[in-house]
């Protein structure tokens, strides 16, 4: 049997990279009876069975360092969240959503900004100070700023990433600028609602220039929290983390509680109103999911 890596799946075929070479794989019949379903991203084992043609069997899945819920990627080292400043403007809860189930899934996480060249006003910069306030890794790019394009490619490097966020932020234009070679496809912006339109129609594992690999996903508009549980949702807010401990309570959940060091903090400055509302957002929204 060979190893390789699961880099896409349509309609029933999986595609296994195995030193470069690409083949075209139907599963075996054990995976459907034990309800596993491969993954993009998967480290596997499979049979060839014709060479020529590149035709092979998936016989078996290794397993998975992490597996994100949505997107649906296994074995990611790496999050890289790209919102755009402007054209559309930045949906900050949706934003905090992404890094809540990177955080879930203990990704190195990296916010990239972009169309940095098409800002007006200085509201991006707000959003770099309070993310960076936050414990996060921060790049402003574009894809007409050559150094920007840089950083991030260096970003990218040995690792495996997933490439997530909205339609319409530049996903795919900033990755064609890191290796040209790829040529995805890329999207406008709908003139009549300022969203952007799906050009990316399933998540495939790219690989590029720097030994790296990208997940590129397509986008999304939503992402449920079903998945946490009320006293882990604080976890997934690092900057909570040095205040925690301090809590009266060990059992706080940093809302109405007394002597919670959370709120202090809050109140302080030292962690930013914005992020907090997500957070009692994000709780409200998983009570709601308990109680039925």
């Amino acid at each position: 049997m060979k190893k390789g890596r699961l880099i896409k799946g349509i309609g029933g075929f999986y595609y296994v990279d195995v030193e470069g070479i690409v083949y075209e794989c139907k599963a075996r019949g054990i995976f459907r009876q034990m309800k596993i379903t491969p993954l993009v991203g998967d480290y596997v084992e499979i049979t060839v069975l014709d060479e020529d043609h590149k035709k092979g069997v998936l016989e078996k899945i290794m397993e998975r360092r992490t597996e994100l819920i949505r997107p649906v990627v296994a074995n990611v080292d790496q999050a890289i969240i790209v919102f755009a400043v402007t054209r559309p403007e930045p949906n900050i809860t949706l934003l905090d959503r992404f890094l809540v189930l990177a955080e879930s899934e203990d990704l190195d996480i990296t916010i990239c900004f972009n169309k940095a060249d098409l800002a007006t006003d200085n509201k991006h910069k707000e959003l770099v100070k309070v993310y960076e306030a936050a414990g996060y890794k921060v790049i402003l790019t574009s894809a007409k700023d050559e150094k920007s394009v840089k950083l991030l490619k260096e970003t990218l490097a040995d690792k495996t990433n997933v490439f997530a966020g909205p339609s319409g932020v530049g996903k795919s234009t900033l990755l064609n600028k890191i290796d040209s070679g790829l040529n995805l496809q890329t999207g406008e912006i709908s003139q009549k609602n300022a969203r952007g339109k799906h050009t990316t129609r399933h998540a495939e594992l790219i690989a590029i220039e720097n030994h790296g690999w990208v997940v590129d996903t397509p986008g999304f508009s939503s992402l449920d929290l079903d998945f946490i549980e009320e006293e882990d949702l604080a976890l997934y807010f690092p900057e909570f983390a040095p205040y925690i401990e301090d809590c009266k309570f060990s059992t706080c959940k940093h809302l109405k509680e007394p002597k919670c060091a959370v709120k202090s903090a809050l109140k302080s400055g030292e962690i930013y109103e914005k992020r907090y509302e997500s957070y009692l957002k994000f709780m409200e929204e998983i009570k709601n999911t308990r109680r039925f």
